[in-house]
């Protein structure tokens, strides 16, 4: 259950622009970033300790991602890639730079590209970044971890259901905004598929799920509902609960969603993509 500070260093595809040529997937269809078709949806680590080492999809996530800390990761790490480049280089980094502003999906991008401009791309300035990033993200990873003991006791049965979930919506308040979108996914995937969590808890979240932002709920829902381990109570429970709060369009998206993500695991079964190497798991 610890949270992964030290993941795989490599690429999940054979050829790394096929990483790149995914992100623009995700992009287009609005879903998270995924490390590759049917995996965990990538985390601020994943572009700042080389596991998205490309820059070509370096640059798609930090123009794609919706994920405002993934695409200050993303450019953070083309930062340190042209710092340390040849001088013959350096401009067409810059051009590249100036594209990933014009492009961008998140405002945030453009902020962290011009602070790295004005600074001429200087490794003491692209750290400051980094850290900036860090500490924002340090303490909702702690408060993260402390959740994780309350999940336990939930397990053990040695915290009431109400407890549980007042603990939830402490939880999800403080770190709002502030922890990475891919372990707070995983997070919550875990409690609606594990065993020794009650039917009654995983109703009770699902309902608080529907109410999340559009992208949030979308996300979180259709992971539910594409899981081969999602339980079938659950999942009717699910469909219920979405007529009830949503409307029709809405629903078809997640559906849609749903269905690519299904689509996206039948393909990693098969062999379709390479899967990862083994990484820390996320919960």
């Amino acid at each position: 259950m610890a949270i992964p500070f030290d993941l795989a260093a490599r690429p999940p595809f054979d050829g790394v622009s096929d990483l790149a040529a995914h992100f623009i997937e995700c992009g287009a269809l609005n879903v998270g970033l995924t490390l590759a078709p049917g995996e965990r949806l990538a985390i601020t680590d994943d572009l700042l300790n080389g596991t998205v080492g490309d820059v070509a999809a370096m640059s798609m996530a930090a123009i794609v991602s919706r994920d405002s800390q993934i695409a200050r990761a993303a450019v953070i790490s083309l930062g340190f890639a042209t710092s340390r480049s040849h001088r013959s280089k350096r401009a067409r980094y810059e051009r590249l730079f100036e594209l990933i502003e014009q492009q961008a999906f998140d405002d945030s991008v453009r902020e962290s590209i011009d602070t790295l401009i004005a600074a001429r791309f200087r490794e003491a300035q692209i750290n400051d970044l980094v850290r900036e990033l860090g500490g924002a993200i340090a303490p909702a990873r702690q408060r993260y971890q402390e959740f994780l003991e309350i999940v336990r006791l939930l397990e053990a049965k040695r915290i009431s259901e109400q407890a549980f979930l007042d603990e939830f919506t402490d939880f999800t308040r403080a770190v709002a905004g502030k922890l990475d979108f891919g372990i707070f996914a995983v997070c919550v995937g875990r409690l609606f598929i594990g065993d020794r969590i009650p039917l009654l808890i995983k109703t009770v979240l699902l309902r608080q799920v529907l109410r999340y932002p559009p992208l949030v709920r979308k996300e979180l829902v259709s992971a539910l509902l594409s899981s081969p381990e999602a339980p079938g109570p659950l999942v009717e429970f699910a469909h219920t609960a979405m007529a009830d709060v949503m409307t029709r369009d809405e629903i078809k998206e997640i559906v849609l969603v749903t269905l690519l993500k299904q689509s996206w695991q039948m393909r990693r079964a098969s062999g379709g993509t390479q899967r990862p190497v083994a990484a820390t798991p996320l919960f």
